[in-house]
């Protein structure tokens, strides 16, 4: 590539992919946790919509930008070509992440609206100082990997308004995009899709993308992925066949095993889709929220990226993303895209919304329309309550179904304490022999005590 790139003033190519700048060693960031408004957009325009290789800047450029200083960005890409489709936009809009990725020093997590870029200080140094260095990497890329497309325009957009402003009319795009892959059901099909564009940041990653069930992205759907696959078919985006179904509640496939096996060099060889126990879909880092089970109430809590409070169990989105984050299968914890969200396979097997106890009220309120209205108030918010105690408290107030589950915990207590006073003693001195290893663990806990047992060894 360094021919291709030969004006640009730091290398490009696959060996950055994957490279963090942490905020010591950034110049400035775009978009991120922190900012309100920010996107990325794709749209196939007519021919003489889209003036070849230009590329415009509205606001301040990144030599003007002040050192340190996080900015609302927008980054707007338009292409046009006799042989592009609207249904091309999605897939080819992901691809920004991996192509902002091969500039080095130069960082691109997450997509659409949830875009986080920072610039490291010495890609800066080195003279990558403007926007349009930026630009002339992208549209090469596009039209290398893509040959349809014939021409392409970039426009960067860093004044705060200007931003806001495109940021709304995004949105809408996003929606008509969402909605139209809704109404196919994963029995209707006889394949699936798979993508490993993340695999850079979860080396054991791979998303199993269904008509019911989004990338965990929020940027992929199924369509999005017959036409990856028509488009680029040896890019991350690959077609699987669908295999035998070997359980229909959980959504377990034959093929879906074999192709995340592959994929993942082994590490994963068996997914279900719709739960989030036993062997759930990997999470990759991009993932738009986080299911994570509250054992005090036997419920799921769902927070999105763009909270920025607590949640009700005591953590924060990155904390619960770093517990799931990188391509493991954690038991009750289970990256997903918000459209899944609205999906009738949501969590199936774990009892879908009726096992949902809480949201923040953002991420509420964006998908009520798709919550059982007879659920809708029983699922607590962060304005309703703030702990598990206050949780519990609304959730027997309000009659949320998951009350009846806690009747049977007591049963089972009581089972099992009955079983353990009827074994032997000889066995209970097993207990202190057998090991007890957690790999990929992280214990978050208030207060731990240890006490000794009946002999009065530790």
């Amino acid at each position: 590539m360094s021919s291709m790139f030969a004006d640009i003033p730091v290398d490009v190519g696959v060996v950055y992919e994957g490279e963090r700048v942490r905020r010591k060693e950034m110049y400035v960031e775009l978009g991120g946790p922190d900012i309100d408004y920010k996107f990325e957009l794709l749209r196939v325009r007519k021919p003489e919509e889209v003036e070849d290789e230009k590329i415009t800047i509205i606001g301040p450029d990144l030599k003007d930008m002040e050192e340190g200083k996080s900015y609302r960005f927008g980054l707007l890409i338009e292409v046009a070509g006799k042989e592009l489709e609207e249904l091309f936009e999605g897939v080819m809009e992901r691809r920004i992440h991996e192509y902002c990725n091969y500039i080095q020093g130069f960082m691109h997590l997450n997509q659409r609206y949830d875009i986080w870029m920072r610039l490291s200080k010495k890609s800066f140094q080195k003279g990558l100082n403007s926007f349009v260095y930026i630009g002339k990497v992208l549209i090469r890329l596009f039209k290398s990997e893509f040959p349809i497309i014939e021409k392409m325009q970039v426009t960067f957009i860093t004044d705060p308004e200007k931003v806001k402003e495109l940021y709304e009319e995004a949105m809408k795009v996003y929606e008509a995009r969402d909605a139209r892959a809704r109404g196919l059901k994963d029995e209707e099909v006889d394949v699936f899709y798979g993508c490993t564009l993340c695999q850079s940041f979860a080396p054991t990653h791979c998303c199993v993308i269904t008509p019911q069930r989004y990338a965990n992205c929020g940027a992929i759907s199924w369509f999005d992925g017959a036409a990856a696959v028509k488009i680029d078919p040896k890019g991350p985006i690959f077609e699987i066949k669908k295999g035998e179904c070997l359980d229909p509640i959980k959504g377990e496939y034959s093929g879906a095993n074999e192709a995340v096996a592959k994929k993942t060099f082994g590490a994963i060889t068996r997914v279900w889709l719709y739960t989030a126990f036993g062997y759930p879909h990997t999470s990759c880092g991009c993932f738009e929220a986080a299911a994570f089970y509250i054992p005090e109430v036997d419920g799921f809590g769902i927070v999105h990226r763009g909270f920025k409070g607590v949640a009700v169990n005591g953590l924060t989105f990155g904390q619960i993303a770093d517990a799931t984050a990188g391509g493991r299968q954690v038991d009750g914890f289970h990256g997903l895209s918000i459209e899944y969200m609205r999906s009738p396979k949501f969590l199936q097997a774990d009892g879908g919304w009726s096992r949902v106890v809480w949201l923040p009220s953002e991420l509420k309120e964006r998908v009520k329309d798709f919550i059982p209205k007879d659920l809708v108030d029983k699922i607590a918010t962060d304005k309703d309550v703030s702990n598990v105690e206050e949780l519990k408290k609304f959730l027997e107030e309000k009659g949320h179904p998951v009350v009846e589950r806690w009747k049977a915990i007591p049963v089972a207590e009581e089972e099992a304490a009955a079983a353990e006073e009827a074994a032997p003693e000889e066995a209970a001195a097993l207990g202190p022999g057998i090991p007890l290893i957690l790999k990929n663990v992280r214990i978050y806990a208030k207060r731990l005590i240890i006490r000794g047992g009946k002999s009065g060894k530790a």
